[in-house]
């Protein structure tokens, strides 16, 4: 993964996340901090269209789908997923 790959379009300091697009397949990603105790990371998860548009009306949603990525309610959607040790939402 490189750094040139994501384009964070609006965070949450207080919510710990991050939104943007994914410039190597055009589709948007929520990422979550997570650390397993030797590195902190992000988790990037795939939002499809009409979610990434229900956030821009709706503030709530986007707070609701992090908290749901930090139970591990969407890992269906990681775009990598975690090796033997996985992080835990930070």
């Amino acid at each position: 993964m490189t750094k040139d790959r994501f384009s964070e379009t609006s965070f949450s300091i207080a919510h710990r996340f991050s939104f943007g697009s994914d410039l190597h397949t055009g589709e948007f990603y929520l990422a979550i901090p997570v650390s397993n105790g030797a590195v902190d990371y992000n988790e990037y998860y795939r939002v499809s269209g009409e979610l990434a548009r229900s956030f821009a009306t709706d503030s709530g949603s986007f707070i609701a789908f992090a908290e749901a990525c930090r139970r591990r309610e969407h890992d269906d959607l990681l775009l990598y997923q975690p090796d033997g040790r996985r992080g835990a939402p930070i």
